[in-house]
């Protein structure tokens, strides 16, 4: 007679997990295996075993709970913070699926009837080709996830529609936060921050490298007085800028275009600035991105530069974050980037560390997200509502952990002889 579904699942997991299963198992057969009172995980189909027979590890976890294979009854933030404690604890460095756990999996997988062919990925699956950050592949990879929807981005983003950490300045000696200060307000306060850093004064000339939806642009002009030309490879971000731009009567003032950072052919500039975007020009490419930084910069001026890091393996955020969210991603240690930057020309003035900016951003955005998840639902359907939940959640779980971290870093263009 065969056992039930959840019995076996736990009993194959159990070695990779060092002991007593952290969740709930409750399978489509009905049958529970786990911890009473443990964070529930239901397993709704045959088709999430098959998954993960495919594709094991947080790939096919990934793929079953976007498609609702998989499912959490508790809240995901809470479920993803009680397992990484569980890894900690019992020092599960990396878990990495044995051939007695897939001979396991296998073993489920006949008996559940799941045996057969890999399920076609998920239709919000980043699908790109052609040479690694190659100019058509590079535009590919941002359009997947920036031209999603100008109006989804709005349900998660401040007005401003900043896609970056904010700065959180409401913070008193003893720790407290006020709570009439929110995501508006750190994200403006990051805009001052990086206007003051890089010494706009008006009729200054700006670059602005990945401009994203123009917060940093728009802020620039505005309020410093500066002339900035922005660029994107997102046609429906530039769209969205060119909107505010004449909303705002910035007309003349500000240029968007829809241009590749090595692409720029009317530097220097007074200051320039990049907010995370770094991040997605690639490993091999990050001289060719630093070179354009300092080449697109006048001397004494300065540019500031906003980025991600990470350390260890999967440069990229993980097998979840580069199927679905950015494909081609690449960060590294602070100190790596740095020295891209010193090679570059440029001279290093300061690093200023935002980790913990990051979570309460993070957690804004997260806020933001479930406040609005029926409309987001209803606006791109169930499945991408799920990717996004399962990426914040990630990201925020990330940068709490500190497994990443995000650093203002501050360079200048030395002038000849000084």
């Amino acid at each position: 007679m065969t056992a039930p579904l959840a019995t076996m699942v736990e009993e194959v997991l159990r070695p990779l997990a060092g002991g007593e299963l952290p969740v709930r198992l409750v399978a489509w057969d009905g049958s529970e295996a786990g911890p009473a009172g443990a964070p529930v995980v239901r397993l709704n189909s045959p088709d999430a075993i098959r998954r993960l027979l495919w594709a094991p590890g947080e790939l096919g976890a990934a793929q079953a709970y976007v498609t609702g294979e998989l499912d959490l009854d508790d809240d995901l933030n809470s479920t993803l913070e009680h397992l990484w404690k569980v890894v900690r604890d019992r020092g599960l460095a990396g878990i990495r699926p044995t051939p007695a756990v897939l001979a396991g999996v296998a073993r489920i997988a006949r008996a559940a009837g799941a045996l057969g062919a890999p399920p076609p990925p998920p239709a919000s699956q980043a699908r790109v080709k052609g040479r690694l950050h190659s100019l058509l592949r590079d535009r590919a990879a941002i359009s997947h996830h920036y031209d999603l929807s100008n109006d989804f981005y709005a349900l998660i983003l401040d007005p401003q529609m900043a896609y970056s950490s904010g700065y959180w300045t409401d913070r008193a000696a003893d720790g407290s936060s006020s709570p009439n200060y929110g995501l508006e307000d750190a994200q403006r306060d990051k805009l001052d921050l990086v206007c003051r850093k890089i010494g706009l004064k008006a009729g200054m000339r700006m670059l602005d490298v990945g401009c994203g939806w123009g917060s940093l642009s728009l802020h620039a002009a505005q309020y410093y007085g500066v002339d900035v030309v922005g660029v994107t490879l997102s046609v429906q971000q530039k769209a969205f800028i060119d909107a505010r731009i004449k909303e705002r009567g910035l007309e003349g003032r500000v240029e968007i275009r829809v241009q590749d950072y090595r692409e720029i052919p009317d530097g220097p500039f007074d200051a320039v600035a990049s907010l995370e975007m770094g991040e997605h020009v690639g490993q091999q490419n990050y001289p060719v991105y630093a070179a354009a930084l300092f080449n697109n910069l006048a001397p004494g001026g300065r540019v500031l530069v906003q980025q991600m890091s990470r350390r260890g393996k999967h440069p990229g955020g993980g097998p979840f974050i580069e199927s679905f969210i950015a494909p081609d991603m690449h960060m590294r240690p602070v100190g790596d980037t740095l020295g891209f930057l010193e090679d570059a020309g440029l001279e290093v003035e300061g690093v200023q560390g935002m980790r913990r900016d990051y979570v309460r951003t993070l957690e804004a955005w997260y806020a933001r997200f479930e406040e609005n998840h029926a409309a987001a639902v209803e606006m791109m359907g169930a499945e991408v509502a799920r990717v996004w939940r399962l990426y914040l959640v990630g990201a925020l779980r990330s940068f709490a952990e500190r497994r990443m971290g995000v650093e203002q870093i501050l360079c200048s263009r030395p002038e000849t002889g000084k």
